[in-house]
């Protein structure tokens, strides 16, 4: 839990870095539109330092202001969330902070200098005789500048987030590892565009030429909201189809109801209940308790182990069983299984997937003590357990002989049918000491709150297309002056403003088509991943991961995009051309 903490908050960190990248082209634009009255404050005596300070604090200025205002829209949205989530928790949520606003408002300035700083240093070497001669200006800025102070700055916030160096640098090289391929694959689908100019009508020719005129522009674009679209589709189309392909798998007549806490008396008489209602599956299992002490002699401490999942199972107690053959669903992967015949041996076979957590091995020799006896084992096979078969099975089993003296209770699985109730509810009244575990009622309250929880990550993520939306428009805005020429001239020579606006909407539409594939493609290849490498599932695509991003791409960003740069269609051309 110590290093879990710090994955929401390198994962805040991640998701505002799409913004940050949306800072850098509208920085570019304000320095251009500075660099007149920049030489014009150089002719009259101002110094380089001045020129930055001047307007590095407007910059300053104009990013508190807009952190201030995220941190208003944030805490809507947490109260947004917790009134979504109010009947997951007991007592009323705790009144949010102020630490939270002071790490919003240090976010944005982060991202704001690291970003902008290079444009603005761009306005200092503005030489003074521009005023006079128009096309003299500062020498562009290096890309070691460029990029290196935004690396910086993503470096410094997601190390500042999590707390932890190790984390940060495999989040950066995975980060830059996925953002270089997704970019790959972009500028293929940009050139690809390209070529097809020659194809297509005279509006999606202006279009296209557009995007691959501005092809650095279009890839970024095209991977913020790429990125967007792709996580939504992996929160819901993804999710969902993982889950069915879960449950399809599961056996028809896979338990649902558990019971445990049954006293030695109580074994045969519930037998003979569970056989009367042909209930499948019901075999009962002995149990015992038992913590285990010492590996080899050594005795066995929680501080031996890095890994938090194997702290956790030398702290509590184990349920042990025994059997004279392995269940049909345990494999033996090591070592030998005792005969059929063997009573009493002071032998184990222990799971495999616990032997590698605690480093058992074959031969080794565990301690355990139970109640106030202790029992020493050795370690005689390894095996496999299909636990999500929802069988009943236990990490540790030893010959038969061995635990009997021990106290022990009883456990079984078996299968209701849909609507059966009135067996649960006989079984409770025969047997009112044996707990009764509703597999399908816990299942069903767990889906209810993954559904929740669901709810919340693409509320968050939706900020994630959001920050998409701000880097077109800010691409939009970078290249306005061009734009208005472009339109000037196009709408001189004869074009009409339906023209452009046509011209425009392929565009758009076409970059967000180009994201909607980009989003498909690596939400197929995450799922299928997640299906045979986590999971180990077997996974189809949905063709409506396709559908849906293709067009949902196509769609939003071409709506976004046309309102984004509806300040061509409005300006007179002449206006446009006298400018110049």
């Amino acid at each position: 839990m110590g290093r879990a903490k710090n994955f929401p908050a390198l994962a805040a960190g991640v998701g505002v870095v799409p913004p940050g990248v949306g800072v850098a082209p509208a920085a570019r634009r304000y320095s251009a539109r500075h660099l007149d009255g920049a030489a014009v404050m150089r002719a009259l005596g101002a110094d380089q330092a001045f020129l930055i300070r001047l307007h590095l604090l407007k910059m300053l200025w104009l990013g508190l202001i807009a952190s201030f205002a995220g941190c208003v829209i944030g805490f809507g949205a947490q109260e947004v969330l917790a009134r979504m989530h109010a009947g997951l928790f007991a007592t009323p949520l705790p009144a949010p902070s102020l630490w939270p606003v002071v790490i919003g408002v240090a976010t944005g300035l982060i991202l704001l200098v690291g970003f902008a700083l290079p444009a603005i240093l761009h306005l200092k070497s503005v030489p003074p005789a521009r005023v006079l001669r128009r096309d003299l200006g500062p020498l562009p800025a290096s890309a070691l500048t460029v990029y290196g102070t935004a690396l910086a700055a993503v470096t410094a916030l997601l190390l500042w987030q999590a707390a932890d160096v190790k984390l940060t640098a495999v989040v950066l090289a995975g980060a830059a590892a996925t953002l270089g391929v997704l970019a790959l694959v972009a500028a293929g689908l940009v050139r690809l565009l390209d070529r097809m100019r020659g194809k297509v009508g005279i509006a999606w020719r202006y279009g296209l030429a557009n995007i691959a005129r501005r092809a650095r522009s279009s890839v970024a674009q095209i991977l913020a909201f790429g990125l967007g679209i792709m996580v939504l589709l992996l929160l819901s189309i993804v999710r969902a189809d993982l889950l069915q392909s879960w449950k399809d798998q599961l056996p028809a007549d896979a338990p649902n109801q558990f019971l445990i806490n049954i006293q030695p008396p109580q074994v045969e008489p519930l037998r003979a209940f569970l056989a009367e209602r042909e209930l499948r599956g019901a075999h009962l299992f002995p149990m015992i308790r038992a913590r285990l002490t010492a590996i080899n002699g050594r005795p066995v401490s929680s501080a031996d182990f890095a890994d938090d999942r194997a702290k956790r199972l030398v702290e509590r107690e184990f349920n042990m069983s025994w059997a004279t053959q392995p269940q049909d669903d345990n494999k033996i992967v090591a070592g030998r299984w005792w005969a059929a015949t063997a009573r009493g041996l002071p032998e184990v076979s222990v799971e495999k997937s616990l032997a590698e957590r605690l480093g058992l091995k074959l031969g080794d020799q565990l301690l355990w003590r139970i109640a106030d006896r202790e029992l020493r084992l050795t370690i005689t096979s390894l095996r496999t357990v299909e636990w999500d078969t929802f069988r009943a099975n236990f990490f540790v089993v030893t010959p038969p002989g061995v635990l009997e003296d021990y106290p022990a209770t009883y456990m079984t699985s078996f299968h209701l049918p849909a609507g059966d109730r009135d067996t649960l509810a006989q079984l409770v009244r025969a047997f009112p000491n044996v707990t009764v575990i509703d597999v399908d009622a816990i299942m069903t309250k767990v889906r209810d709150i993954m559904d929740r929880v669901n709810l919340s990550v693409e509320y968050v993520f939706l900020f994630t297309l959001l920050a998409g939306i701000t880097v077109l428009y800010s691409a939009i805005q970078s290249t306005q002056d061009e734009r208005l020429y472009e339109s000037a001239l196009l709408r001189t020579l004869g074009a009409s403003r339906g023209h452009v606006l046509k011209g425009l909407l392929a565009e758009f539409s076409a970059l967000g088509l180009l994201a909607g594939t980009l989003a498909a493609l690596a939400a197929s290849i995450a799922g299928l991943v997640l299906a045979r490498q986590v999971f180990e599932l077997q996974y189809l695509i949905n063709p409506w991961l396709w559908v849906i991003g293709l067009v949902g791409g196509a769609l939003g960003v071409g709506l976004f995009g046309v309102l984004g740069a509806r300040f061509v269609l409005n300006r007179p051309p002449l206006q446009s051309l006298r400018e110049l």
